[in-house]
């Protein structure tokens, strides 16, 4: 994966740090994106099919990807719109169990369907560390939780749950929900353990926005409503009497059809990262330059969010402060210098991807220790507790 952009302008820069918010589009995705939008403008039926087929060729290069078939995969929108597509479609009565430093967007679509036909909510607070531990889930586990719902990868600390052994604690009858989007094509993910699993393709697949794909497993679709499923969702939408069956497998939470130009980039995404020798390849590259990144800032004095992690442990993601420095100026300076992270509260966190340059950690060593041999401010936070409230 050496290409980041199409080579236009305004693409970014060797320092560019910051998959996990967005991932510019690779010249793959972007190439798809193009030739299925001009497929979108013509008028010729033959045109149209190939633009409907796209849909399908993204869901199957998605199963191989997720270890599914391909019946087992929709096209969703967005993350987001994934979790509640799903949150609509677990009905109550019941429990699911969702841990307080998760991403809004795996929190809110269960506290929105909370009263109103799904189950209830039970935030979990974490012993220390962000992300719930086996341990933690089997002292939860009442029984009336149906579900956990959780990120694949914390979007702070770059946590890589260890879904296998969560799944292992809930056993075959309760769902194990996940949010992977910080993970998926990031680094390896146990998505064999996954019931259900929804990822957008905007961050490390580097597919752009409009589509993302939802799992839903054939060993617990029977448990799953189609709550949002509309006429694009049931076997015939044009016939006079409804409500008609729905459709086999995930298609049945579809709303209405996807958007194929999107499904297109997304399909190429996928592609390009089996062709790029899948997870285990490109996360490799992806963690041996991270580990490089807080490296340097741990050489400059910083502090490193979570630094026990293991190098398998943590993806992508990896966050610090310079103490005695304002965060905020940090990060100015960082992004003055050419080097592109995400200010999290007291933290900045780095995010390269496998086409992140070797200049790259340069750039970022040379901007740290000159902030570092500055003035400190005079008022600095000696606590190194980790934040409470979720971030993206």
């Amino acid at each position: 994966m050496n290409d980041q952009t199409m080579p236009s302008t305004g693409g970014p820069t060797a320092g560019y740090l910051d998959h996990a918010r967005v991932g510019p589009l690779s010249r793959r995705a972007a190439g798809a994106l193009a030739e299925a939008t001009a497929l979108a403008g013509r008028a010729d039926p033959a045109d149209l099919d190939r633009l409907f087929a796209l849909g399908d060729a993204a869901r199957t290069s998605a199963a191989r990807l997720l270890h599914a078939r391909p019946h087992e995969i929709a096209l969703a929108p967005s993350t987001s719109n994934g979790l509640f597509t799903v949150a609509a479609a677990l009905r109550g009565p019941g429990t699911v169990l969702v841990p307080r430093g998760e991403f809004p967007a795996n929190v809110y679509p269960w506290l929105r369907f909370a009263g109103r036909g799904g189950p209830d909510v039970r935030l979990v607070d974490a012993d220390g560390p962000r992300h719930i531990t086996p341990d933690l889930l089997r002292r939860h586990l009442t029984p009336d939780v149906t579900a956990l719902t959780v990120s694949a990868v914390d979007s702070l600390t770059g946590h890589v749950a260890p879904l296998a052994a969560l799944k292992e604690v809930l056993g075959p009858d309760r769902l194990l929900i996940v949010d992977a989007i910080q993970g998926l094509g990031a680094v390896p993910i146990e998505t064999d353990a996954a019931d259900v699993l929804v990822s957008g393709g905007q961050k490390w697949l580097r597919a752009g926005w409009g589509a993302a794909l939802l799992l839903i497993r054939d060993r617990c679709a029977e448990r799953l409503a189609p709550g949002l499923g509309g006429w694009a969702g049931v076997t015939e939408p044009f016939a006079v009497r409804h409500p008609a069956p729905p459709l086999p497998g995930a298609a049945a939470h579809l709303a209405t059809n996807p958007d194929f130009p999107a499904a297109a980039a997304l399909g190429a995404a996928v592609d390009d990262l089996h062709d790029q020798g899948g997870p285990a390849a490109v996360g490799a590259r992806i963690r041996a330059t991270l580990a490089a990144l807080l490296d340097r800032a741990r050489s400059a004095g910083a502090e490193v969010l979570s630094d026990g992690l293991a190098l398998q442990e943590r993806a992508g993601i990896g966050s610090f402060r310079l103490p005695g420095h304002d965060t905020g100026t940090v990060h100015r300076a960082l992004e003055e210098a050419g080097v592109i992270t995400t200010r999290r509260d007291e933290w900045i966190r780095v995010s390269p991807h496998a086409s992140t340059p070797p200049a790259a950690t340069d750039l970022f060593a040379r901007a740290l220790h000159s902030l570092a041999r500055r003035t400190p401010r005079t008022h600095t936070r000696t606590d190194v507790q980790e934040p409470t409230c979720p971030t993206s």
